[in-house]
């Protein structure tokens, strides 16, 4: 068994998850970064009254984002709903429909920071040993060889965690901006729900009054 290629291939391994991991963490910042800006500005401009999308402002609802989609599902399906008990079962639903999006992508990070460790553990062992194995085939001639193969060994160990603090840093920071977002997602459908028009509500009301005289 080649143990140089193997331990050669561990650092390839470790390449690969650490731009893997870079990828997860530009786009999932991007992705809570734009839709953050969006919510507090739909927030802003939601009010009571407001019953559809096209009541809003035509810079909110331009561009597609995951809170406008909220309120698009809101508004469309609660008009023939008959009560607020109706409404709010409405409300969760979108929203745990949605609860995916939010955590699309983070098990990257998660896996990239348990196993990115144990990769570079894994390097740093297969280098010492082919170290050894040089070393039992020729002998100890220079000394500064043999640091130098163990040297190059370690610096798996320092490359998996290097890579596995990136990721665990990153993947705490999404879990923060998950919980804002998810705290301005609960305050749209509030208020998207205000003032709705419940059938049985409509049904009471006459359509006309007649005046007596």
């Amino acid at each position: 068994m080649n143990m140089d290629l193997l331990h050669d291939l561990t650092f390839y391994i470790l390449y690969g998850a650490a731009a893997l991991a870079a990828f997860v963490i530009v786009e999932r910042g991007v992705f809570f970064s734009f839709n953050l800006r969006q919510a507090v500005k739909l927030e802003t401009a939601l009010n009571p009254q407001t019953q559809s999308i096209e009541e809003l402002p035509e810079q909110l609802v331009r561009r597609k984002s995951l809170p406008l989609e909220l309120l698009r599902q809101l508004f469309e399906q609660k008009r023939g709903l008959t009560t607020h008990k109706d409404l709010e079962d409405l409300s969760e639903s979108i929203y745990i429909a949605t609860r995916s999006r939010l955590t699309s992508g983070l098990w990257i990070l998660e896996t990239v920071v348990t196993a990115a460790p144990l990769l570079g553990l894994l390097g740093t062992i297969l280098g010492i040993i082919d170290t050894f194995k040089v070393l039992a085939e020729a002998g100890v001639s220079d000394p500064g060889e043999v640091s130098r193969g163990i040297g190059t060994a370690l610096y798996a160990t320092a490359l998996g965690i290097a890579v596995a603090l990136m990721g665990m840093v990153f993947h705490n920071h999404f879990q923060d901006r998950i919980e804002k977002l998810t705290d301005h997602l609960k305050i749209l459908l509030l208020r998207a729900g205000m003032d709705t028009p419940f059938q049985q509500e409509r049904e009471a009301t006459p359509a006309h009054s007649v005046r007596l005289t």
